[in-house]
């Protein structure tokens, strides 16, 4: 196996800088686009091989140094009770939405065995398949709260925070509730083989630092310390995070995931070993070459060379994203740091 990412998120020196590139599997993709002819996003991940083929195709292809499992952080809701559909161009709609504490006590325990056993699937025909390293992953708490909550995506977060405030002790049972899930989730991702794990927590930047602190950080760090024993790297990812960094590296993460709206070089001098993954504009891959290759350089020499970065964007690879961009980024990530090294 190619386990140069694997030696980045343990903060080993590396001969050049490892990369993949969330959402690196997705709608930019013609391939992915005939696929989804055919299946509708839910139903690609109930069916293993289907997943397993829309995972390896970006490594095929564009050469990354990791696999990141196909799948969405919506998945173990279906088995805890919640109605919902992904609704293109909008993401996850959930029908039974969270209103009050009695609909938080309703939620049905989760079991990865019982309610997500094609995820697992996947992961071992991946495993058998793969030669880099596959990463496993699973929406944060908060995160998780959010959409339950606010019945989909949100702008301004009015009713997750206003519930989070108005009832902090369903608020923690709810957030109890989604962390024993979640490492049950990853936990069963880890031994299906997933080299790695990620948590995405997407929308955790629209709190306060106090907030963070208060209603988010004491799940966070249960649920770090729950996965500890799996003996895998995990990344705590999430975006506009900057005034959190600290307190989401105090909560655990092996490897820490900046978005693009935090300077890696100012991250890094803040975490000191601990290793981040990071942080390239998404947008940079609609750019002119030159122009790509300048940002490329520059997230490079963010890192002044130290060990343990693994080169990922800022945040998803956008929806029409020129393939031919993704390809030349991961040569360019390749070439670049090896010079340096």
């Amino acid at each position: 196996m190619n386990d140069v990412f694997l030696r980045a998120a343990r903060g080993e020196a590396t001969p050049y800088t490892p990369v993949w590139f969330m959402r690196q599997a997705g709608r930019y993709q013609p391939e992915y686009r005939k696929i989804r002819e055919r299946y509708t996003l839910p139903e690609i991940v109930r069916h293993p091989e289907v997943t397993a083929e829309v995972t390896r195709l970006p490594v095929r292809q564009f050469g990354f140094d990791a696999a990141i499992l196909f799948a969405d952080i919506t998945t173990p809701l279906y088995g805890m009770g919640f109605d919902l559909d992904i609704v293109e161009g909008r993401g996850p709609v959930i029908h039974n939405p969270i209103d009050t504490a009695e609909d938080v006590r309703r939620i049905h325990l989760f079991s990865a065995e019982a309610h997500t056993p094609f995820v697992l699937e996947a992961i071992r025909i991946l495993k058998r398949e793969l030669e880099v390293p596959l990463i496993g992953f699973a929406g944060a708490p908060f995160t998780l709260a959010s959409y339950l909550i606010e019945g989909g995506p949100s702008k301004n977060f009015v009713k997750v925070k206003g519930f989070m405030y108005a009832e902090e002790e369903a608020w923690n049972l709810l957030m109890r509730t989604l962390t024993n899930a979640m490492v049950e989730y990853l936990s069963a991702q880890a031994a299906a083989g997933a080299d790695a794990l990620q948590v995405f927590d997407s929308w955790v930047g629209r709190l306060t630092r106090h907030d963070y602190e208060r209603y988010v950080a004491p799940h966070m760090r249960r649920l770090f310390e729950a996965l500890k024993p799996l003996g895998v790297p995990v990344v705590h990812f999430g975006t506009q995070t900057m005034h959190l960094l600290s307190p989401m590296a105090e909560a655990g993460g092996d490897v820490i995931g900046v978005d693009t709206t935090t300077p890696l070089d100012w991250a890094r001098d803040r975490l000191g070993t601990r290793p981040v993954q990071g942080n390239l504009d998404p947008t940079l891959l609609f750019a002119p070459e030159p122009v790509l290759a300048r940002g490329v350089e520059a997230v490079l020499s963010a890192n002044t060379g130290r060990p343990g970065h693994i080169f990922n964007l800022g945040h998803g690879i956008l929806p029409g994203t020129p393939p031919d961009a993704v390809r030349r980024a991961v040569e360019l990530v390749h070439t670049l740091s090896e010079v340096r090294t």
